[in-house]
């Protein structure tokens, strides 16, 4: 039977694209198809403010270093060029403290110890205790969550060694509790709790000491930037992809997944009456993003009746949210049991992106260090446990703990000479508001973005004033814009209940959905949100195995 492609991919999101990569370098056909005017959703970049270049999703380009997707693709050979940050991290507190966290474990403990005696000691003993761990759960992350390969990383051939039974009772743990165990200051106790938060639960969450245990690998694999913006990622990848001969096709909304007998057979797109698709290399550029003077996403209404194209394919490979390809592009009689009872959550954060005509500075250290690290605004576990019982009854956080981001210290494209773009996540941010619903944020929306900036002018008095333009990105705008059900950045919830071979629902964590030549990747897929790219390699890999032993 002939066949437009060998492997149709839905989406191009980082994930996306580095399991198309890998299946256009291994020689087989492959097709992108997006929604959007460009690559990359979730990790893309855009000038939202004339001169200035915004983040649409993800910044920090962390796990991803942990693996060798960047090496495995050469990336750098298709315009990626990674900038390290060092230090990683700078927490600065309202009385004027602050602490730096290096790439360096030694450098780090030393400056601890300096500033709190008896810390920097306690800090070299949890790197000491659980780098073992910690690398046991980067080499999970880099496999299929199956029981087998999931004992050889924990268990069997784990770094651990014997120290198992000693651990597991730390490790079944909130990862509030396991800070408590190693650190009496609270200023050494709020960056790493309010880090291990990133993921999502609470301090006080059983069975989450693993988001804080994985720390030491901040120290291993460093953080870095793709000059230009976290969108030069996806860029790469979409060279990567056409220069062995794949295609890209961006403003192609998938509509339906085709079946027929029991298997997947490829996929239907809508064709928008507006021309998303013009443009002259689709991936590559100029491209029309949310807030973009004439960009517009194609609405559910819009590709009513829109004209159709089907394209086939040995296997469908999507990238798009689990329940939008399991409740939504499939059809009905296909979708399968339990799909709906997947845990989207409420929303998660929500994102102030400013551009400034002049850098940030810190009153606690306003040299340019603190604007090259990863800013972590957090005065103790309070602040996160009060915004998080702010988002359980349905309202933004009134004091929310903040992550800023100043990477045009290290970056000149970002901004014009001599000024600042400033990215300022919060959390806890619901998506269905106590009052309103989740349309409330069309009414909210300008207080609370207010709300983040008056947060953060505590720490660097004198922000506001050189405010030039801003992008507020609430859980309702990410659905809209980037297609985040419920403005969850996660996918779904990361709780140990969805992890691991759990992720995103039993029987479909090894990247193979319940229907021959269907295939899951992305945050929805093990191991998670995050700019890692784990999820895309292993389901290529899984995907590669099928294809060559013809299982499809």
């Amino acid at each position: 039977m002939s066949r437009d492609y060998d492997v149709i991919v839905v989406g191009a999101g980082h994930n996306a694209l580095i399991s198309a990569a890998y299946l256009a370098e291994a020689g087989y056909q492959v097709g992108v198809f997006e929604r959007r005017g460009s690559v990359g959703g979730a990790t893309s970049t855009a000038e939202i403010v004339p001169g200035y270049r915004f983040d649409l999703g993800g910044s920090a380009h962390i796990l991803i270093r942990l693996t060798p997707i960047v090496e495995e693709l050469g990336l750098e050979e298709h315009g990626l060029e990674y900038l390290e940050l060092d230090p990683l991290f700078f927490a600065p507190f309202q009385d004027g403290d602050a602490l730096f966290f290096h790439r360096d474990a030694g450098k780090t403990a030393d400056g601890i110890e300096a500033r709190f005696p008896g810390q920097g000691e306690a800090y070299r003993r949890f790197i000491d205790d659980w780098t073992p761990f910690a690398r046991a759960v980067k080499e999970a992350f880099l496999s299929v969550p199956s029981p087998l390969e999931l004992g050889k990383h924990f268990v069997w051939k784990s770094p651990m060694g014997d120290r198992w039974r000693e651990a597991l009772p730390r490790i079944l743990r909130p990862y509030g509790e396991v800070v408590d165990h190693y650190f009496t200051e609270e200023k050494v106790k709020a960056p790493l709790v309010w880090m291990a938060a990133q993921s999502g639960p609470p301090p006080s969450e059983p069975l989450s000491a693993p988001f804080v245990l994985w720390h030491p690998l901040y120290h291993e694999g460093g953080v870095a930037r793709p000059r230009g913006g976290s969108g030069a990622l996806a860029l790469a990848l979409a060279r990567k992809i056409r220069s062995h001969g794949g295609e890209v096709h961006t403003g192609a909304p998938v509509v339906q997944i085709l079946t027929e007998g029991g298997r997947v057979q490829g996929v239907e797109v809508a064709v928008p009456d507006r021309a998303l698709r013009a443009g002259a290399d689709p991936g590559m550029g100029p491209f029309r993003f949310p807030g973009a003077e004439g960009w517009q996403a194609p609405k559910g209404e819009e590709l009513e009746g829109a004209p159709r194209e089907r394209y086939t394919a040995r296997a469908v490979l999507s990238g798009a949210h689990a329940v939008e390809t399991l409740t939504r592009l499939l059809p009905p009689e296909h979708r399968p049991p339990g799909a709906g009872e997947m845990r989207v959550g409420n929303g998660f954060g929500a994102i102030l992106r400013v551009a400034l005509d002049g850098p940030v500075r810190y009153a606690s250290h306003p040299g340019p260090e603190s604007r090259t690290a990863i800013q972590l605004l957090c005065r103790d576990r309070q602040q996160i446990t009060d915004a998080y019982a702010d988002f359980l009854r349905g309202e933004p956080s009134r004091d929310p703990p903040l992550v800023a981001m100043t990477f045009s210290a290290v970056d000149d494209s970002l901004a014009p000479p001599g000024h600042e773009v400033l990215w300022i996540w919060g959390q806890y941010y619901p998506y269905e508001l106590r009052e309103g619903g989740a349309a409330g944020w069309d009414r909210i929306g300008p207080r609370e973005g207010e709300r983040i900036l008056e947060a953060f002018e505590r720490y660097a008095p004198g922000t506001r004033d050189r405010v030039v333009g801003s992008l507020f990105q609430h859980p309702l705008w990410l659905e809209r814009e980037l297609a985040l059900p419920r403005g969850n950045v996660m996918h779904l919830e990361m709780t140990m209940d969805q992890m691991f071979g759990l992720r995103p629902m039993l029987g479909m964590s090894g990247y193979r959905g319940h229907l021959k030549g269907l295939y899951l990747t992305g945050a929805s897929t093990h191991p998670g949100g995050g700019i890692m790219g784990a999820s895309g390699r292993n389901a290529a890999r899984v995907l590669l195995k099928d294809l060559s032993r013809r299982r499809i």
